[in-house]
C-alpha cells in the first residue's frame, strides 16, 4: 500500500491517498480542496482514482470535490444535513461555493471497501458528528475528527455527542490492534498505544 498525505488549508486538513500497489487504484480520504499536488502524485504513481471516501460531512472535508463519474463518493448517510448545508460555512473561510455532489455509495458499520487487493473496512464512529465513520486498512486507521492526537473531534456542533464520540473511540478504536497507526482529520499521527496511555478525554 502506497499511502501520501496533503495537508490543505485554511484549516489544515489532512487529506490522504491510498493506493494499492498491484492493481494501482486509489482512494482519497476526505477532499478538502482541489490540489493539484494529489493530481500530480496519481500521474506519478500510474494510479486511478476510484473513490473519496468521506469520514463525515464538515464543509472542511468536502470543500474539494467535483462532479467526476469515475469517481465513486462514499460516506455515511446520516452526515447528508451536515454536506448539504457546506455552502453556508464555506464563504466564512474564504473558501469558494461548491457544487453538493451526489453520494454514490452510502457505508454503514461493518462494511468492505475492496480497493484491488486491499480491504478498507468502515467503522461507525459518532460522536462528532451522527455520520463519522473511520477507515481502517493495513494497520491504519484513518480517523477524520474522531481522534486526534491526545485528544478528541469537538462535540458542540449540531449533532454532537461527547458520551457517544467516547463509547466510539472506546469500542472501535481501542479495541484495534496497539500498534494501529492513526491518521487523523487534522494534526499528527499517533497510534491506538498512544492514546491509550496519554488520551486525556478518556
Amino acid at each position: 500500500m502506497i499511502l501520501k498525505t496533503f495537508i490543505e488549508p485554511p484549516i489544515d486538513n489532512n487529506n490522504y491517498l491510498i493506493i494499492d500497489e498491484q492493481s494501482k487504484e486509489a482512494a482519497l480520504v476526505d477532499c478538502s480542496a482541489v490540489d493539484k499536488d494529489i493530481e500530480d502524485a496519481l500521474k506519478n504513481e500510474g494510479a486511478k482514482l476510484k473513490y473519496i471516501l468521506l469520514t463525515h460531512g464538515h464543509f472542511d472535508h468536502v470543500a474539494g470535490i467535483r462532479p467526476n463519474p469515475d469517481v465513486k463518493v462514499v460516506m455515511n448517510k446520516e452526515d447528508l444535513g451536515w454536506l448539504n448545508k457546506a455552502n453556508q460555512y464555506l464563504p466564512m473561510f474564504g473558501m469558494p461555493e461548491m457544487t453538493i455532489p451526489n453520494i454514490d455509495i452510502f457505508v454503514e458499520d461493518g462494511d468492505i471497501i475492496k480497493l484491488g487487493n486491499l480491504e478498507i473496512k468502515v467503522l461507525h464512529t459518532p460522536g462528532h458528528t451522527p455520520g463519522g465513520v473511520c477507515y481502517y486498512v493495513d494497520g491504519k486507521v484513518f480517523s477524520g475528527d474522531t481522534i486526534f492526537r491526545e485528544s478528541v473531534g469537538r462535540c458542540d456542533l449540531e449533532g454532537g455527542d461527547f458520551s457517544q464520540i467516547v463509547k466510539s473511540i472506546e469500542q472501535k478504536i481501542y479495541t484495534l490492534p496497539p500498534e494501529t497507526l492513526i491518521y487523523p482529520g487534522h494534526g499528527r499521527m499517533t497510534s491506538v498505544e498512544w492514546e491509550k496511555l496519554y488520551n486525556r478525554f478518556l
